[in-house]
């Protein structure tokens, strides 16, 4: 069982309990998925089946969109529903104007500081785990670049936002740092992701109904083909002798593509693998497709 899922994923599932109940749905051999979504929170995980899996890792620095929702005047220890209070301050009086102009201060490139309750590492440990054993170590801030931030509702004291940001950008901080600067303080309510490039939430399909699929025999229609993340890699066509050597891991001498990373298809529109082209136009393979 080969390709991508894009499963909409419902609340309470970590991402990789949900990646575990899709692969044994598919009993695929080998499953992954291309960015984690915390428990809390709902919307597209695409999992990786079978051979797909050997293009999740070229999916890591793909963009995203998210539809969030902040309490404002409570912060929790974990930034979102999860957590117990840890602080209370008033609300104060808000226009929509005045929320618009604090949005528009986060656009463009910025450094983030990673909340203690994530799954980065320090010395060895996830930063979470440290956090629960009520340490806090300092974290260094990592660039990401939020594309477009728009306020979708305000009734004080919820505050609806939808953010279309680079890999890294954690929104719980994202809006703890709004509320900062609206004088006040928040956590997340719910947050849920619409869109992983290339992907929108049009594809999505959830547990119950891949259930149902499964039951009636036709959960091989909900998979997207193992390139479907990687449409905008050139492809490179292979027959006769340059197929046999590609096949067997070997380079491909004499290759008409322009150097960079490209998909790798043989006869009859089967992709066989990931290659790169080199200045001297040698295609090198890098993962090979094994059906």
């Amino acid at each position: 069982m080969h390709g991508v899922l894009l499963l909409d994923k419902p609340p309470g599932y970590s991402s990789n309990q949900a990646v575990q109940k899709v692969r044994w749905l598919f009993q695929a051999r080998k499953a992954g998925h291309t960015g984690s979504l915390d428990p809390f929170a709902t919307g597209m995980l695409p999992i990786c089946l079978g051979e797909a899996s050997k293009t999740a890792g070229f999916m890591l620095d793909a963009s995203k969109s998210y539809a969030a929702r902040a309490v404002l005047g409570q912060a929790t220890e974990t930034g979102d529903i999860e957590g117990e209070i840890s602080r209370e301050e008033a609300v104060p009086e808000l226009e929509r104007a005045e929320i618009e102009a604090v949005l528009t201060e986060f656009l463009g490139t910025t450094q983030q500081v990673p909340p203690m309750y994530s799954a980065l590492k320090h010395k060895g440990q996830p930063l979470y785990k440290l956090a629960r054993e009520g340490r806090e170590v300092s974290r260094e801030a990592r660039t990401i670049t939020i594309h477009s931030l728009e306020l979708i509702d305000w009734t004080p004291p919820v505050l609806d936002f939808r953010v279309y940001c680079s890999k890294g950008t954690y929104i719980r901080t994202l809006a703890e740092d709004i509320a900062g600067k609206l004088g006040s303080c928040a956590h997340l309510q719910a947050l849920r992701r619409l869109e992983v490039e290339p992907f929108d939430e049009r594809g999505m399909i959830g547990l119950e109904q891949l259930e149902a699929m499964a039951e009636a025999g036709t959960i091989d229609d909900s998979l997207l083909p193992v390139d479907a993340g990687l449409l905008d890699w050139p492809v490179v066509r292979l027959d006769g002798e340059g197929l046999k050597r590609f096949s067997h891991g070997n380079p491909v001498d004499g290759i008409s593509a322009d150097p960079g990373l490209v998909r790798v298809y043989g006869p009859e529109e089967i992709v066989l693998g990931l290659a790169e082209v080199d200045s001297g136009q040698c295609l090198r393979p890098k993962r090979l497709f094994k059906y």
